[in-house]
Order: structure tokens, then sequence, then C-alpha cells
């Protein structure tokens, strides 16, 4: 999560029990409980993908800690990018650079300058998510990367002013996700331009509602009277990826997209809808994005959607059976039966953590024989209790209170209507739930970025699973499910909790161990199992107050078995740290910097664009541009030995 929307979206007005009036032991048992609790360790070889979509069962897989075989990097607020010792580090795909479509190579236009058409062709802006597929191996493969948003300070050579379709149209068209062929050339990756497997997903592509939800009155639209085609995908923020071999995209903060009326439904108010949206200003150019005119559009987004990288022609799908949210990814772990189980957060405050489980087993063939596995299954919300203990608690129409008396007339509304449900079920309101993983035992982990608006003389109160009053800082939650990846139940506890052991916030004097870090966004398991962190400080809060010594936002490296972790890379001036993958050697590494130069105000000054940071060319006419780094070790090893 990049520009802070989230920050804006305060609308779980629930009156869900905090953890602490159920309780049992007290939060400072549930702390002590944290980082000595695992009892396992990896698994030795590298996995083909890694992380959690390699992972069956719960089971416990040996004892032992993980081997991290670098000197951790300086904070640094330099405009650069800082690895260790013996690694080096380049840069590719920039926004702006060619996808690689046959006969659509439109060059970066310094000036921004470049039309949207060109714009629908090149690389989107604000890089997040990303996976590498392999073609050939660890030489050549595809990058599947999504596009969170866009800067209009950046983006136009006039920011925001002469308004028109065709900034709209060019604003559309940097979002999304963009498809890569990449290659190892001479020891150098690069883009390969033309590829056959080259595209650009943006939020004017045709993609298709599948699942309970596709038709349902809900989704009906003028333009779409059978309530099964949108157009686009957007606010594309975390990713996952699927054992058959498909990319998944969540669509996060779309509702600030849409233009609200001065009357707002309890839907909308809900959903975080109000007048105007968040300034991006699409609505007064396309009346999709009024929701005064289009009041079910606004329903359509907001849903993972699952993409073919291997085939350029295959139809992006929204599937819907996992549930409508401001998703922050969607993590795949395989039960001992083979069915699909898709963790997911909601990065907003007080919004909830969620899994699907699929009805059927994967089955062999790939995408193709998969191609509805996701749309059949149960969606679940989770409840996490004083004692260590939690529930999965089912959105099923009918059961408990999700019924057509209480505003639920069938299933795709409690779908729709997710975080109502939610709230009725009495799930808890967790502190912006981002990325998700899974490490070699089983456990799930959370990156619970922060939430100022908690506790202290504000509602919500503190809780075991939240108990940080202002949580400025953020922590990582971890869970194990009892037995299987599809149990109802599980045990939990805090992995970490972030901050700089230095100032008065004694939650992280015992908890962290090695590097210090703040406002964990990012979470990956690697085909090893180590995990790695990225950070996502505010530009707004940046070097002052709580996170004053921080520097630029890193990536850290995490022992899983004993908590660890070591700062391996700092980003330039103003940026994210997000998204990371491997090739399955291990032996190269893909990352994104995300809005690089992003000022406190996270509004950039088209006169001055290069006022924060010029980074990655440092060119004298040059504009900061988000782009993928690779990262290498110098003596072709396995990165982070």
């Amino acid at each position: 999560m990049a520009k802070d929307f989230s920050l804006m979206e305060d609308s779980n007005r629930s009156s869900n029990p905090s953890i602490h009036d159920v309780s049992a032991p007290s939060r400072r048992q549930i702390l002590r409980g944290g980082l000595g609790a695992l009892a396992g360790s990896f698994l030795a070889p590298l996995s083909a993908v890694g992380g959690a979509a390699a992972l069956t069962g719960c089971a416990t897989l040996g004892v032992g800690a993980m081997k991290m075989g670098f000197k951790s990097v300086g904070i640094s607020t330099a405009d650069s990018i800082t690895v260790p010792e013996g690694y080096v580090a380049h840069v590719i795909a920039p926004w702006g650079d060619p996808v690689g479509i046959a006969g659509q190579n439109h060059a970066f236009k310094y000036d921004a300058s470049n039309t949207a058409a060109e714009q629908e062709a090149q690389i989107g802006m604000h890089h997040d998510g990303i996976h590498y597929y392999a073609l050939d191996g660890s030489k050549r493969g595809l990058l599947a990367m999504n596009h969170e948003y866009v800067e209009h300070g950046l983006l136009f050579t006039d920011g925001m002013a002469n308004w028109s379709a065709e900034k709209v149209r060019k604003s559309q068209a940097a979002h999304g996700v963009s498809i890569v062929e990449v290659q190892d050339k001479g020891g150098k990756w690069e883009v390969v331009n033309p590829s056959k497997y080259a595209r650009r997903i943006t939020s004017n592509t045709r993609t298709e509602l599948s699942g309970p939800v596709a038709g349902h009155a809900l989704m009906k639209t003028a333009a779409d009277p059978a309530g099964r085609v949108v157009l686009g995908t957007l606010n594309n923020c975390a990713s996952g990826i699927t054992p058959w071999g498909t990319y998944l995209t969540s669509e996060e903060n779309f509702i600030f997209y849409f233009n609200g009326g001065d009357k707002l439904s309890d839907h909308e108010k809900r959903w975080g809808l109000r007048k105007g949206g968040a300034g991006y200003r699409w609505h007064e150019h396309d009346a999709r994005f009024d929701a005064t005119q289009n009041p079910n559009e606004p329903n359509r987004f907001g849903w993972i959607v699952e993409i073919d990288p291997n085939n350029p022609n295959a139809t992006p799908m929204k599937r819907t059976a996992m549930g409508r949210g401001a998703h922050e990814g969607a993590t795949v772990a395989v039960t001992k039966d083979k069915r699909a189980v898709v963790y997911m957060g909601e990065d907003a405050r007080f919004e909830y953590i969620y899994k699907f489980v699929s009805r059927d087993a994967i089955k062999p063939g790939g995408a193709a024989a998969n191609a509805s596995l996701l749309d059949h299954g149960t969606l679940y919300v989770a409840k996490f209790n004083a004692d260590g203990k939690g529930q999965w608690i089912a959105l099923t129409h009918g059961q408990g209170p999700l019924t057509a008396a209480n505003g639920f007339a069938d299933q795709a509304e409690v779908l729709i209507k997710s975080r109502q449900a939610s709230d009725a079920l009495g799930a808890t309101k967790m502190d912006r739930p981002e990325w998700i993983d899974v490490d070699k035992q089983g456990w799930v982990y959370a990156a619970l970025t922060n939430n100022s608006n908690r506790g202290g003389d504000k509602q919500p109160a503190v809780d075991a699973a939240n108990p940080r009053a202002n949580n400025t800082q953020g922590n990582i939650i971890r869970w194990k499910e009892d037995n299987d990846f599809s149990a109802v139940t599980f045990t939990w506890n805090h992995f970490i909790m972030a901050g700089d052991p230095s100032l008065e916030r004694a939650e992280a004097k015992g908890s962290i161990k090695g590097d210090m870090f703040s406002c964990p966004d990012g979470l990956w398991v690697d085909g090893r199992g180590l995990m790695w962190i990225q950070t996502d400080m505010s530009t707004s809060a940046m070097g002052k107050g709580d996170l004053k010594n921080f520097g630029n936002n890193m990536m850290l490296a995490a022992d899983v078995q004993t908590g660890e972790a070591r700062r391996f890379l700092v980003g330039p001036a103003g940026c994210e740290i997000t998204g990371v993958t491997e090739t399955p050697d291990g032996k190269t590494m893909f990352l994104n910097v995300q809005h690089p130069g992003e000022p406190a105000s996270e509004q950039n000054n088209p006169a001055n664009p290069r006022a924060i940071s010029n980074w990655p060319e440092q060119k004298s006419n040059g504009r900061p541009r988000s782009a993928t780094v690779v990262v290498r070790k110098i003596d072709g090893g396995i990165i982070g030995t």
C-alpha cells in the first residue's frame, strides 16, 4: 500500500466486542508468547515457486535456524539503492518503458507528454506486487506486476491543470497490470521487446465477473445490463500466485475513484464512498465513476482478479466467491486433500482478515484444468480470541445473522457486502492487514502496518491481537491452523512488534532482534524459508516523531525461528519498497520501488518533479520513475546466504 488512502478510510462503525472484553490471559502474556514459540524448520531444497503456493498441510518440517550470510546495510536517506557487500542491483522495467507489444515501441518522454494511447502500451506507474513465471528456468521468464495508483504531478506535464477526457484516459492507462518478458542476457537482465507475451491490463480492459455474484442485480448497469462484464481493474496492490500457474491481483482502495452524492446509502457509507472521491476526478469525464449516475459500478470493483500470464488472449476474471474488499493480496496454500486456501487482508483501519477454501481439489493440467476452481468454496473471516486461540467464521447466507431480514438477500449479497457481513459476525477489527504469507511450518503471517486511530481516547480500544494504542509502528501477527489449512480454528501470537527500541514505546524493546524497522507492509517467504519484510512508512510521517530514526523505506530478511531481522536493502528518497520474487534457483531477486520522490504532502509539484528524487536515472531533465530492481550476488550464489 502506497498513498495512504487507507488512512482516509475508517468506515467500520460496527460494535464488535474488543478482545479484551472477552479476556482470558493478559495482554502481557500474549506478547510474551510471541517470538520463541515455533517448533520446526525449513525445507532444504528450493521450491519451484517459493512461498505459500508450494505448501501442503501444516506439518512441522524439522528444526534449525535460517542462515543469513550477509551483513546488514545501514540506514540511509540517499537517493539510491543500497544493497549488502557482495551484491549488485540494477533497474529494469521502469514506468513508461515499452511493455514489449509488437509495433507499440513508444519511448518514455521525460516531459510527461506521452499520450493515453502510448501509455496503454507502456509499463504502468507505481509498481507493486510482482511474480516471476519461468519460461526457461532461471534464465528467461515473465514478470507479472501490479500498478497500484498514479501521481498526476508526475504523470502530466502540468499536473491536474486543464483536466480533460484525454488525461482521464491516460491516468486509467497507467493503472492495472503489466506482463513483461525478461531474460538474463550476458549476466544482466533485460526486458524482451517485442514479446508475444507482452500485455497491459488497464482500467479499461475487458474483464469478466465469475462466481456467485456474476449477473446479480447489484452488479448490473446501463452499460452492462447482464451484470457480467466490467471494464478494467484498478488500485492493484499486493498479489498472489496459484499452484496452477496464474496470477492473482487485488483491487485495493477502489472506492476513492468514485464520486458519491450528497445523500449516501448505508451500504455506500460502510464502503467509504464520499462526494468527489479522493481527487482522481475520473468521474468528470467518465460517468462509470460517478456513483450518482451509476450506483452499482462501485460494487463491480474490490475483487481478486485472476490472470493467466502465459496466455495474452485470456480474459482477466474477477473471482467473486472470494468476497469483496479493499484487498491486500491473495496468498495461496494447499490443504492435505489438495484444495486451495486463499488468505486475504483488507488494508483499512479496523477491517478484517479473510480466507477462502475452495470446494474442489486442484486438478493437474494447469490453468485450463482449474479455470473455475476459485468460483466455488467458502469464505471465512477471522476472530482472534484473547487466549491465543481463534476461529474462522463462515460468510454463508442463512447462517447466523446473514439473513434477508438483516439485509442479505442471498449469498451474492453477502459477498458484495462482506464488510457488513463480517461486522454482523463479530470478527476482529484489525490494524490495517497488509500482505500475508506462510512459512514452511504452516505458520501464516500478516503485516499489520499501523493504525494511529486505535486506543487511548479513541475507539475501538486496544485488544490482544491489536495491543498498541496509537499504533504508529505496526506489527506482524501469525497463526497456525489446527491440523490443516482448511481448519476453522487456529492458534496465534505476535511475531514482531515493530519500532525503534530506543524510543519510549516499550512494546518493541523485547521484540526487535537485530535491525529495527517500522510499518511492515510486504511479506514474502522465499524458497528456503527466509522471510522478507518490506516497509511502507508514510512520507508525511517519515523522519518525524516515532519514525525519526529510520531513514528511507527498506527491505529486511528475517529468520522465522529466532525473529532476527537484518536490513538487506534501502530504497531511494520518498519511495516504498514493495513486491518481491525470485527465479527458481534463488539466484536472482526482483523487487519493486514505488513512488520514488513522493513528498510529505504525497502530491508532486509538476513544476519541480525532481524536488525529492531523480531516481533511477538522475537525468538533468528526468523525473522519478517507479521501477523493478534486479538484485544478484556477485559470486552467483543464492540470495540471502
